[in-house]
Parts: C-alpha cells; sequence; structure tokens
C-alpha cells in the first residue's frame, strides 16, 4: 500500500460565537491520503474543507483528533516538514506593480533559493513568456498559475491547494486542469479541493467526499463513481410506444422510468440483451440501447442529498 503522506483521525473543529453556541465546522474527519499522483477533497460548502486544509497547514487549531503531514503532527512539528509541502490557500496576494518574475523572486530570497529555481517554475507553470509583465495585467488564469509557481519554489513533495480553478473560464480551467496532472504525474502528491467535479473526474487518482464535517466516503475514482448509483441501461424507443414499453418491462420483472425522451431501465449491461427481447418480443423496436454514463457529480449529488447543503 502507498505511505499515507496526510492523516486525520477524528478531528473535530468548533469556533467560538458570541452569545451563541460554538459552530462545529469539523465533525469526526477520518481521512488517509496516498502517496503520489492528485487527491481529490470534495464537499458541499460548510463541509469542512477548507478548515481541514487550515488545519494542516498550522492555520487554525483543532479542537481535538489526530493529524499527520508527511509523518509529522502540524501542531508540534510543522517547521521539520514545511520545508517539503507547498501550498495555495484562497487567492494569491501579490504586488500588482511588480512583474510575475520579480514576485516570485523576491519571495525566493526569503526561502534562500536564487534565481535560477525562479525562471524553472515560472516556465513550469506556462509562464515563461510572460513572467516580465506586471501582476495586475494577467488573466485570473495566470494569477491562479503564479500562485502555484509560488507553492512550487521548494520542489515539494506535497501540494496542497484550496480551489485552485475557483472563479477561472473555461480556458483558465483547462490551464488549471493540464498543470495539475502533470504535477501529479512527476511523483507529486497533490490534494486539491475543488467544487469542479467534472474537471476532478479527469485528474484526480483518489477522492474523499465530506458532508456535515465527515467523511461520506473515500476511494479511487472508479471505486467512488461505483457507489450510491444503480447501473441503468438506457433505452430510446419511439414516442408512441414509451408508456407501453414501461408497462412491458414492469410486466417482466424490470423497473424503468420515463425520463425526457428516453426510458431508463434498471439493469446492468450484462440484462441488455434481455431487456432488447422482451420489447421486440411485444413489437416494440429500439433505437438507442446503451449504458448510462454515471458521473462523479451525480455521485457527488446522491451522497451529499441528505446533507441540505448546495454543493
Amino acid at each position: 500500500m502507498p505511505t499515507a503522506v496526510i492523516e486525520v483521525e477524528g478531528l473535530h473543529k468548533d469556533y467560538r460565537r458570541f452569545r451563541r453556541p460554538p459552530s462545529r465546522a469539523v465533525n469526526g474527519l477520518d481521512l488517509s491520503v496516498p502517496s503520489g499522483g492528485v487527491f481529490g477533497f470534495l464537499g458541499p460548502n460548510g463541509s469542512g474543507k477548507t478548515t481541514t486544509i487550515r488545519c494542516l497547514l498550522g492555520l487554525v487549531r483543532p479542537s481535538s483528533g489526530g493529524l499527520s503531514l508527511l509523518g509529522a503532527d502540524p501542531r508540534r512539528s510543522l517547521a521539520s516538514v514545511i520545508g517539503r509541502v507547498g501550498s495555495m490557500v484562497e487567492t494569491p496576494a501579490h504586488f500588482p506593480g511588480f512583474t510575475g518574475r520579480r514576485n516570485l523572486t523576491l519571495l525566493a530570497r526569503t526561502l534562500g533559493i536564487g534565481p535560477r529555481r525562479v525562471d524553472a517554475v515560472l516556465e513550469q507553470v506556462g509562464l515563461g513568456e510572460r513572467a516580465d509583465d506586471r501582476f495586475k495585467t494577467y488573466s485570473l488564469g495566470m494569477k491562479q498559475r503564479l500562485g502555484l509557481g509560488a507553492a512550487l519554489l521548494r520542489d515539494p513533495e506535497l501540494l496542497i491547494l484550496d480551489e485552485p480553478a475557483n472563479g477561472l473560464d473555461p480556458a483558465g480551467i483547462k490551464e488549471i486542469r493540464e498543470l495539475l496532472r502533470a504535477l501529479g504525474t512527476e511523483g507529486r502528491t497533490v490534494f486539491v479541493s475543488s467544487h469542479q467535479l467534472a474537471e476532478v473526474q479527469q485528474i484526480c487518482d483518489h477522492v474523499a467526499i465530506l458532508g456535515q464535517g465527515k467523511c461520506i466516503t473515500t476511494g479511487a475514482v472508479s471505486e467512488v463513481l461505483a457507489q450510491g448509483h444503480r447501473a441503468n441501461l438506457v433505452v430510446r424507443v419511439p414516442g408512441s410506444d414509451r408508456d407501453r414499453a414501461l408497462s412491458v418491462l414492469a410486466g417482466a420483472g424490470l423497473e424503468a422510468s420515463v425520463a425526457g425522451d428516453v426510458v431508463h431501465v434498471v439493469a446492468g449491461v450484462a440484462q441488455a440483451g434481455a431487456v432488447n427481447q422482451v420489447l421486440a418480443e411485444a413489437g416494440i423496436f429500439l433505437t438507442e440501447l446503451r449504458p448510462e454514463v454515471v458521473d462523479l457529480e451525480t455521485v457527488f449529488l446522491e451522497l451529499t442529498s441528505g446533507e441540505g447543503l448546495a454543493p
């Protein structure tokens, strides 16, 4: 089994509120993040994602529970591992009147890093040609790339990124997707919190889904996709035969329903031949028969639907 680079056990975080009971942001979270690849950290607003990240980075002190970051407890030994960690929490802050190169150079000096590494990082995040333009002229996607560049200066083995594609247009999202996937294939571990579920499905090797401060499910993307969703076949028949098809399928013991202009049959691919035969024998001829595509967004909504929170 891969070594866990992040481990969380029974994490709780309560925030005090004036003249009101404390607000619980994280409620007994358990999590294990394996080494290497891209790990998606998902959940509705208010599910505890950012608070968990802040606890891991020593920005917030947890109320109780265990934490391990690269084998060290960030509450006691963060200094021993922080040099191996790069992070970007919320919107990166840079000097607007300075160039991208100047911003990274100033940060690199505080870390004892020379200009060659700055140049290498600028090329790595795709800003080599715009490095000498002022930060205030950058698009939002370029600003996010510079923030990732800052996180990469120390050549970290673990990247912790909170919503790196937040607010980006489709082109910017694509840029960040390609960059994160490339970083994950280099042997690093990229731990990314995101609302972009379609993007997460494309770039992540493993995911965890949170709800009300707890982990609802975690595992490889293929394993999570197999949860909380019954196998369906999509059947298309002439509109005049749609209601009769439902009746015929019900008579054969198959659960089916109409959604739009197609019929969804609760059956696996192995039963496709039987579905075709039952309908054909009733004189109903199919124009389409295929397995329903299950995506991460569908599973996410199913697993979090009881949380009463919007994604």
